[in-house]
């Protein structure tokens, strides 16, 4: 708490410092009380608020994603593989193949990845195309429970959190510009834009492991 405390005083002390030092540039009062909020209500997100944001991101991955359809060779596959899966630890479950590269929008100059997969913490559970491609079922199954691991083990809702502190960090830095520039597509965008660059300490993505041959082991799978 003291280092979210100390990242809040830093924010609105740099605010201070541009209007000191650059005479004659105008501060965007209303956007540097907004971003003010925005960094205290990252400190605060309830369970709740998480978990409507996380389903609201997923609409907005979907949507800028596009599925593979049932249909067709993933989604067979996909639902051959986890079609048994309704929930783990009361959590539904919801799987789903993204057919491009993740993440590829023209309004960032992210690099694209299509051999990946994540976990949502509403319960999605997304894996690219090029995943599919390069891996057998049974080490598919294994990034998926290692991804649901996190989800199990809170990282997802920390990352998410962190990913808005950062997004409200951003809007902080803008508010001392005569000229606010809009750094994403919404502020949507500017969240998978901080969970892509999101990293899991060694002890999370260990954990996650664990939880993965656990997985594996309980859907039959050799880990």
């Amino acid at each position: 708490m003291k280092r979210e405390i100390a990242m809040i005083a830093f924010v609105l002390l740099g605010m201070g410092m541009t209007a000191s030092a650059q005479f004659g540039k105008k501060i965007n009062l209303g956007k540097a009380l907004q971003a003010g909020k925005d960094v205290v209500s990252a400190v605060t997100l309830s369970d709740a608020d998480i978990a409507n944001m996380s389903k609201e991101y997923m609409v907005w991955m979907d949507a800028h994603n596009p599925l593979t359809k049932p249909d067709t060779e993933y989604g067979k596959r996909l639902e051959k593989l986890t079609g048994h899966i309704k929930e783990v630890d009361g959590l539904k479950l919801n799987f789903g193949v993204y057919e491009g590269e993740l993440l590829k929008r023209k309004f960032t100059e992210l690099e694209a990845v299509d051999v990946n997969a994540f976990a949502c913490g509403d319960g999605s559970v997304r894996i690219c195309a090029g995943l599919m491609d390069v891996m057998t079922d049974e080490e598919v199954m294994a990034v998926v429970g290692h991804e649901i691991g996190h989800v199990v083990h809170t990282d997802s809702k920390d990352a998410m959190k962190n990913a808005y502190l950062r997004s409200a960090v951003k809007n902080a830095a803008g508010a001392s510009s005569d000229k606010v520039a809009k750094l994403t597509d919404s502020e949507l965008g500017a969240m998978a834009e901080a969970l892509a660059g999101a990293q899991y300490s060694q002890k999370q993505e260990s954990e996650a492991d664990d939880y993965g041959v656990e997985f594996c082991v309980k859907n039959g799978i050799d880990p």
